[in-house]
């Protein structure tokens, strides 16, 4: 008669109770070869058989692949699989009846090693595991069959929580019941691991944690990489199958970007997709959205956060799943098709990324093994008085490198073009909406956050090494030395920086009347004495089209016709400035009211000949910047652009050139005051033909229609009269 292999009963109640740290070490087969113990955990079963799944030639030589399994203790079942050869790890299914007749077979998750190997779990410790989803969270997975063994399928359920006494997997596999689910800890890592054999795409779980002070928690993974439609908060798992279609679009991206981002074009549609308009899917977006931004020609979408959060008023910014798509618009894939039907048009894609502070939820990451984890247990530095949000721990390495390799993970799975990473400066310093008292200097006794700093420059050095082409956007709004300088020269290692300080200057100027502007005219060109200091976006962002500031077209006193008229003529003095430019959804309509997430944009200002004259200014001036070196081949140097006339306050005249490398121009001048200048004397750089080639006075965009006929001769003494329209921008480009 073959015996049982004991187990001592305190381990077999830990095993129940769901607090053994290694539960493989009792469930599953043991030891291999010869007379092999098989331990179910079937804690509602009225019987349990083992039906072993080996081909003929491995089985008992009897042929008998049946073993019906004893009842051990609380749920435990027992028995002994006879004559398995030497070594061999025996192959079975469990099944199980209950007491209401049904029966239910399935693979043991207690007879497969471990899915993360060794170095896994070393770089995981180390904090330098640059690809974490594919090793933890719930990847799908296949085992080898090796040989004439069956492969098996399965989801490798797997998460850190390096103080948790016990975690197990509740999900509609098990009905919610975690108890038949319990997982093992990885050694010292701190990881949980639990494959689980048939669980595929879709399956809905999350984890049950045991922390140190005995209670249970029902947390979502984070790692996940699908979840469900808010406000339901389960984890899904998500295998893709998508196959893309924008090879081309990253080889040019590749070449491109060795040429220089800040050499290239950029222009900037920032969307918040739940709201450009209502109720579509991620496919949806994918015809309209990228129809309508092709058509317009801007060069980039920059999408609000797309990642998991529970709550639609925060715009995306409180996140709970930082691998997971919102899934208000679909499946991680539908994600994928948006983003690649953007390519295959040309337009790249910038996602939002929140990396500074995290939601709250209690089913989410805060506190997630019973005690701060990803937040800084420090309240003087994990918590967010501003935003009521939990702040990363960024001095804990794997908390940084969860953070850094979800930067990677954006750039490489959903073929991302960049990063804009959201309040760079809240996390920069110790003092950061705090007053005297409520924090403590860094090492060295400064307000500086040095561990988020190095973070910073971690996940800059590593996103740049792992995808070429790529870029990050800090938004970053103080002065800050060095945001846009390279990692190797102690600089953050970002590619492009948020020119904050020209936004409030040239905002508050067009904000006001067109007489008092006068004596504010150096908020148009103060910008110009640290314009090359950083690399810059122009970002005419959401933020400043909320809370009470009124939109765009809002901003600007006086009638209708001049809010326009001055809106399309600021649009083109930004457009010319240095710097690359970001628009948020509506500005290029002239939105008429201040934007809310839970409604969609003033589509119906369409229908009004001035408001579509704005949308047209907007095309135009996208075609036109495309096609004009001299606008963006020199963002980055001095050498790209020159003062024409820099002090008119009385007239309200601002007017300057731009000239790319192979020596093309272009020359800029802007009327911010309400008369027309019929006849304006310019310094133009360069004697000959000069082309009016964008005038937002135009009449087809609304405005009275003064201009210059198309051309105007400059002599070889290079001052020319020229007609500067009322609150109107003119551009000029040199012929030839």
């Amino acid at each position: 008669m073959p015996e049982i292999l004991p187990v001592d009963t305190d381990e077999l109640a830990a095993i129940a109770a769901g607090t053994h740290r290694d539960p493989h070490a009792v469930l599953g087969p043991h030891p291999p070869g010869g007379d092999v113990t098989v331990r179910g955990l079937r804690p509602l079963a009225s019987g349990v058989a083992v039906t072993d799944i080996a081909p003929p030639s491995r089985r008992h030589p009897d042929g008998r692949h049946r073993v019906e399994l004893e009842h051990e203790q609380d749920g435990i079942w027992v028995g002994v699989l006879t004559g398995v050869p030497e070594g061999d790890v025996p192959a079975y299914r469990i099944e199980t009846s209950y007491a209401d007749g049904s029966t239910h077979e399935a693979d043991d998750p207690y007879r497969f090693l471990p899915t993360l190997g060794p170095l896994a779990l070393h770089l995981i410790g180390e904090g330098r595991h640059e690809r974490l989803w594919q090793v933890l969270g719930a990847p799908v997975h296949e085992y080898d069959g090796l040989g004439a063994w069956p492969n098996v399928r399965g989801t490798a359920f797997a998460v850190w929580a390096p103080r948790a006494r016990a975690v197990r997997v509740k999900a509609d596999f098990n009905n919610w019941d975690g108890r038949e689910h319990p997982m093992r800890q990885l050694g010292t890592s701190g990881v949980w691991e639990l494959f689980v054999p048939d669980v595929g795409s879709g399956t809905h779980y999350k984890y049950d944690i045991l922390g140190a002070d005995g209670r249970w928690r029902l947390k979502a993974d984070p790692m996940a990489q699908y979840a469900e439609v808010p406000p339901l908060t389960a984890s899904v798992v998500h295998e893709s199958r998508y196959a893309w279609n924008d090879a081309a679009w990253l080889e040019r991206r590749v070449a491109s970007a060795a040429r220089g981002h800040t050499d290239q074009p950029m222009s900037i549609y920032e969307v918040h997709l739940a709201s450009w308009r209502k109720d579509r899917s991620y496919a949806q977006l994918a015809d309209e959205l990228v129809a309508y931004v092709a058509d317009l020609g801007f060069t980039h979408v920059e999408l609000m956060p797309v990642m998991q959060h529970p709550f639609g008023g925060s715009w995306g910014y409180h996140v709970t799943g930082y691998y997971a798509p919102d899934s208000r618009f679909g499946d991680p894939d539908g994600l994928r098709l948006l983003i690649d039907r953007l390519h295959q048009a040309g337009i790249g894609v910038i996602l939002d990324w929140v990396p500074g502070h995290f939601a709250t939820d209690e089913w989410a990451l805060a506190r997630f093994d019973g005690q701060p984890l990803y937040e800084d247990p420090n309240p003087q530095r994990g918590w967010h008085k501003e935003w009521g949000s939990h702040i990363f721990d960024f001095g804990h390495r794997e908390v940084r490198n969860f953070l850094y390799a979800n930067a990677v993970y954006w750039l490489e799975e959903f073929h991302a073009d960049g990063l804009r990473v959201d309040g760079v400066a809240s996390m920069l310093y110790l003092d950061y909406a705090r007053e005297a008292g409520e924090w403590s200097p860094n090492v060295h006794g400064g307000r500086e956050n040095l561990e988020a700093v190095a973070f910073l420059q971690e996940m800059n050095a590593t996103v740049y090494r792992r995808v070429p082409g790529v870029v990050t956007i800090a938004e970053e709004s103080t002065a800050w030395p060095g945001v846009t300088r390279p990692t190797s020269e102690g600089g953050l290692g970002f590619g492009f920086k948020w020119n904050m300080g020209w936004l409030h200057d040239t905002l508050g100027y067009v904000s006001r009347d067109p007489v008092p502007r006068s004596h504010h005219h150096h908020d148009m060109t103060f910008s110009l004495t640290y314009a090359w200091s950083e690399n810059y976006v122009l970002p005419l962002s959401h933020d400043e089209v909320v809370h009470g500031k009124g939109s765009l077209l809002r901003k600007v006193p006086g009638d209708r016709w001049r809010q326009l008229a001055t809106l399309r003529a600021y649009l083109a003095f930004m457009w010319a400035h240095p710097g690359k430019q970001l628009l948020f959804m509506g500005g290029e309509l002239g939105q008429e009211s201040e934007w809310a997430e839970s409604r969609e944009l003033d589509w119906w200002l369409l229908d009004l000949p001035d408001h579509r004259g704005v949308q047209q200014a907007v095309r135009d001036l996208n075609a036109r910047y495309r096609e004009t070196p001299a606008l963006w081949a020199r963002d980055a140097s001095p050498e790209g652009f020159a003062w024409i006339e820099a002090d008119d306050a009385a007239a309200n005249v601002l007017a300057f050139a731009r000239r790319s490398p192979d020596g093309s121009l272009l020359v800029c001048a802007s009327n911010f005051s309400a008369m027309p200048h019929e006849r304006y004397v310019l310094r133009f750089p360069a004697a000959g033909a000069w082309d009016e080639i964008l005038n937002t006075d135009a009449a087809e965009y609304g405005g009275s229609g003064v201009g210059n006929l198309g051309r105007i001769e400059v002599p070889e003494g290079l001052a020319t009269a020229v007609a500067l329209p009322p609150l109107g921008t003119v551009w000029f480009r040199l012929a030839g």
